[in-house]
């Protein structure tokens, strides 16, 4: 009788709102390089693909890519209860969701999120299938999902199949993988610090940086190097030969995203590297070459960019085809959802925010009350209904500049 009951009343629910907001503070959402005591300060260069322009060569904000800004997103059905998402995408991607996509959500059965995606990427393709109308999309996706949960009283990875594991797995990313390996751990990802306008001098100080870390650390822990688009097909093998002896466990999107020929030259010319991408890359189209070539190892798409978890289902489900492992990028609690209702997707990335990387900081910052933390390097997922965080309104500064009807 309570179930029967139950499912009558999720069968008169309608979403009534849709909400977005700028947070106009940092250290808090969806951008984790919008740090307020700045991001990976201790580095001093990071290769970027502006690397070859000397003004912007000393770190990823230079180039102003935390302008945007984090926003977070509230879905409002009839019966009171209320989805809630971060991301990123600024005023622009605020724009978007209250003046354009509104009107898919509002009067839309919260189960029918299928239709919401279709109807939103449909009508937002002249914008471009890439970048900001993805980023606008994947946080509504992420909202809907978090406001079925909570309807249903269910967590999000029960409602996608289940958990696979016990516990999932953590890899750390940021500038101290030896504080990662003491905190319990299976890896540490570094970023790059120098890039082909660095020529030769470039290749043996980034060998050397990763040399260090690797005495520091041992033989048994995974190190990883992070490239972030800012290599060519000749560095980048050229760079593989060189990290021979530090034994790196992958260099990760060394190419810019569209060269997906110069992705499958890499595994030709250094068949014996993993090579991983796809933080840049978007929607299930985006993905399908990469997975039909077998150019990359590990598929890394973001549930906060590639389409949301809709998408993210359909890119992994693909993948799985091809027995690729599916490692998402960052993304904090929308990412372990998602792993631990995957087989094929072994471990998790744990994007650490904090300046020095010797603490291990909620990835969101205060925007949530309850965000899970890793514990040994590691996560266990409860049953909390959505994706088991409630929005933390306390000295947060939330801005709705595009509401709708005014």
């Amino acid at each position: 009788m309570v179930v029967a009951q139950h499912i009558s009343m999720i069968n008169k629910v309608k979403i009534i709102d849709i909400r977005a907001y700028v947070i106009d503070q940092a250290g808090s959402g969806g951008d984790y390089h919008d740090q307020k005591d700045g991001h990976w300060i201790l580095d001093s260069s990071i290769s970027t693909p502006m690397s070859t322009y000397s003004d912007f060569k000393k770190s990823r904000t230079s180039f102003g890519i935390n302008v945007m800004k984090s926003i977070v997103v509230e879905v409002e059905a009839s019966d009171g209860t209320i989805g809630v998402s971060t991301g990123q995408g600024g005023a622009p991607a605020c724009y978007m969701i209250e003046q354009h996509f509104r009107r898919f959500i509002v009067g839309l059965d919260p189960r029918d999120i299928n239709k919401a995606w279709d109807q939103m990427y449909r009508a937002s393709m002249y914008y471009g299938g890439k970048g900001l109308p993805m980023w606008a999309i994947s946080v509504v996706d992420i909202a809907l999902w978090d406001l079925l949960g909570k309807i249903r009283k269910e967590p999000v990875y029960k409602m996608i199949g289940g958990a696979v594991r016990d516990e999932i797995e953590l890899y750390c990313t940021g500038i101290r993988p030896d504080v990662a390996k003491d905190a319990g751990f299976i890896g540490g990802k570094m970023p790059l610090p120098f890039a082909p306008v660095d020529r030769k001098d470039g290749i043996k100080a980034n060998v050397d940086h990763f040399q260090k870390m690797r005495n520091m650390v041992g033989p048994d822990f995974w190190l990883m190097a992070d490239c972030w688009m800012s290599l060519d097909v000749p560095y980048a093998v050229e760079l593989a030969n060189a990290m021979r002896e530090v034994d790196l466990y992958w260099i990760e999107e060394a190419l810019h995203p569209g060269d997906m020929d110069g992705h499958k030259l890499l595994k030709e010319r250094a068949p014996w590297m993993r090579w991983t991408t796809g933080e840049h890359e978007y929607t299930r189209y985006g993905f399908r070459k990469l997975i039909e070539t077998r150019s990359i190892d590990i598929l890394q798409p973001d549930v906060t960019w590639c389409g949301g978890l809709t998408e993210l289902l359909r890119i992994s489900a693909m993948a799985a085809a091809y027995d690729i492992p599916v490692v998402p990028h960052g993304s904090g609690a929308y990412s372990y959802h998602f792993v631990i209702s995957q087989p094929h997707c072994p471990f998790c990335e744990y994007l650490n925010t904090s300046p020095d990387c010797l603490s291990f900081p909620s990835v969101f910052g205060n925007l949530f009350e309850n965000e899970i933390l890793p514990v040994n390097g590691k996560i266990k997922l409860d049953d909390k209904p959505g994706f088991g965080m409630n929005l933390n309104r306390n000295n947060l500064n939330m801005n709705r500049v595009f509401p709708a009807n005014e």
